[in-house]
């Protein structure tokens, strides 16, 4: 007995490219929205219920944000999705993950924590490695350049001050701010994040290229360590849009 239906042995309100066009995307499932972007099932799946599998892995309840964990290869591995289809579903992702970035961009202020720590939450909370990111700004705190000095496993032990400050000269930049995520999604600093964060901080201090801040992201989170009082033990979590927690 047949127990998956095409398409178009769906309903013609049930449909997701129909009822987009009747109702408006807002009236769409998650599942519904990839679908019309992924446009073809295989056989025996519609193009719905590949939907699912890729929004729902394992049968979890991961939803929108595992689109961001698939890689190219791993979407390719999955009945049903080619390359075409792998890369449709990256380019998904990265546009939201940019439209994301250029709403949070509006406003930008690099002296408030909050709204550089809103601005790389999509892109930084997602990686599943760490990532050390250098922002370089001049003397009117505009951003002039941003480098990964590093990712992997981000060990503060082994940063260079020295390769920080090169960076920064031939920017010339004025003053800095660091950058980097805890996949774990906990922001909490260890004491090496911390006395690596001073040493930067008291160098810069000499040499005129100051340490504004150093941010930690975490899922949704993140923690300024010059909130913490001049990158010091004692702070906590503060969650971007929904204040002090």
């Amino acid at each position: 007995m047949k127990n998956t239906y095409t398409i178009k042995e769906m309903y013609r309100d049930e449909r997701p490219y129909e009822k987009c066009q009747r109702f408006g995307a807002a009236s769409l499932t998650d599942a519904e929205l990839l679908a019309v972007i992924l446009r073809t099932g295989t056989q025996g799946e519609n193009s719905l219920e590949l939907a699912r599998r890729i929004l729902h892995p394992d049968f979890g309840s991961e939803g929108l944000l595992s689109l961001y964990r698939w890689t190219g290869e791993q979407l390719m591995r999955i009945r049903g999705i080619g390359r075409v289809k792998a890369v449709q579903i990256l380019c998904l992702a990265e546009l939201a993950k940019r439209m994301s970035q250029e709403t949070a961009a509006e406003g930008l202020d690099f002296s408030s924590p909050e709204k550089i720590a809103r601005y790389y939450m999509e892109d930084m909370r997602h990686r599943n490695r760490e990532v050390l990111k250098l922002l370089l700004l001049n003397t009117r705190s505009r951003l002039i350049a941003e480098n990964d000095i590093s990712e992997g496993t981000v060990d503060m032990a082994l940063v260079s001050p020295r390769e920080l400050f090169i960076e920064a000269f031939q920017k010339g930049a004025s003053s800095m701010i660091l950058l980097h995520n805890h996949p774990s999604g906990d922001p909490e600093p260890s004491r090496e994040d911390i006395r690596i964060t001073r040493r930067i901080y008291e160098a810069g201090m000499l040499i005129g290229i100051e340490l504004l801040d150093h941010i930690i992201i975490g899922d949704h989170c993140f923690v300024s360590l010059k909130d913490r009082g001049d990158f010091s033990d004692g702070g906590k979590c503060v969650w971007p849009g929904s204040g002090d927690v």
